[in-house]
């Protein structure tokens, strides 16, 4: 894991790459106090399957590009639901039908701790 401000540059540099391909609804999950696996999850939606694997690897490309090495990327085949593992900051591109389906803003957000 990387210090505070470190995390909150990468948070940046990963909402700003969901921003430059038009990702949409996305939210930022702080679970620092809820499992010691990541910091922050941002969970977005992508308008079709080739726009959701466009956005995942938009954010590998933007996190490489500034030294941010991925720890993981899973689902790029079906492009469905592609989740990148920036350690810190856990990145979940999803259809909006997944997204309706597991529901992890619901999962993940206690307290109103969603962003």
């Amino acid at each position: 894991m990387i210090d505070n401000k470190e995390s909150d540059r990468l948070l940046e540099l990963v909402l700003a790459a969901l921003d430059d391909m038009k990702a949409v609804d996305v939210r930022v999950i702080d679970v620092r106090d809820l499992t010691p696996i990541t910091d922050r999850m941002v969970i977005a939606s992508g308008t079709s399957t080739r726009h959701v694997k466009a956005l995942a690897e938009h954010v590998v490309e933007q996190a490489k590009q500034r030294g941010y090495k991925p720890l993981g990327v899973e689902g790029e085949t079906t492009a469905e639901w592609v989740l990148v593992d920036l350690a810190d900051v856990v990145v979940h591109v999803m259809m909006p039908e997944i997204r309706e389906f597991y529901a992890l803003e619901k999962l993940w957000s206690v307290g109103g701790r969603n962003t």
